[in-house]
């Protein structure tokens, strides 16, 4: 039976949510064969799949085994449709530090924005994870960095992010920041100095474009005042 677009999509997140990492890989495949758009296959089918997955951690029905093995289906995936993705032009290639705050290990986020823009064009350099506030300063500054991206999932680092946007500065470093992760809001990234804000993989392409345009935090951050009343109150103004 031919398969349509949603029912492949559909399918794709749940051979992530299935640990199913043959399922995903051919299905990856199929959706390539079918004109899906590679981008769309990750977010909404792969990555919508990890979502459902991090609810099921949350609620204690997942744990860490069955986290990691749901993980490896979901790159599985996306090895297949990162082939497939157009390459936008590397002309000038804006420099990216990117990694995980240190006291915290989960990177599957931080894993999909760096595949994203590594595909948008910009030179990657991937920390990891538990990175330390010195470790990313001191390679910015190495590599002189246009931007550099924050990530994390647990309230208890979120403080990191800010002494690193400090030290930035005092080290006279002028890379853009952007920062993303579970816990973060947009009102938190503009109390701490970010220049950027991102919810998802696909919205981070787009920030980290604008805030290299010089578009204002504002406008980048507060497009949707009800969205930022939504986040906030998902997350109870937690820091």
């Amino acid at each position: 039976m031919e398969l349509d677009r949603s029912t492949i999509l559909n399918a794709l997140a749940k051979a992530v949510i299935e640990m199913d990492t043959d399922a995903a890989r051919k299905l990856a495949g199929e959706a390539i064969r079918l004109g899906v758009d590679p981008y769309m296959a990750i977010m909404d089918g792969l990555a919508k799949g990890m979502d459902k997955v991090n609810e099921l951690y949350e609620e204690e029905e997942y744990f860490v085994p069955e986290l990691l093995v749901c993980a490896d289906a979901m790159y599985a995936g996306i090895e297949v449709l990162r082939a497939h993705m157009p390459k936008e032009d590397p002309h000038t290639r804006k420099k990216i530090v990117i990694g995980v705050m240190k006291g915290d290990t989960h990177d599957i986020g931080k894993n999909l924005v760096k595949i994203m823009l590594d595909n948008a064009g910009f030179e990657m350099h991937d920390m990891g994870r538990d990175v330390s506030y010195a470790k990313f300063v001191d390679t910015a500054g190495e590599i002189k960095a246009d931007v550099v991206c924050l990530s994390t999932l647990m309230t208890t680092t979120m403080d990191g992010m800010q002494v690193v946007i400090e030290d930035l500065k005092k080290a006279g470093i002028n890379s853009k920041v952007l920062i993303g992760g579970g816990p973060i809001s947009p009102s938190f990234a503009k109390n701490i100095g970010a220049d950027g804000y991102a919810k998802n993989a696909a919205e981070a392409v787009k920030v980290v474009k604008g805030v290299l345009q010089g578009i204002s935090l504002n406008s980048v951050l507060f497009k949707d005042k009800r969205e930022l009343v939504s986040i906030e109150r998902n997350i109870g103004g937690k820091r």
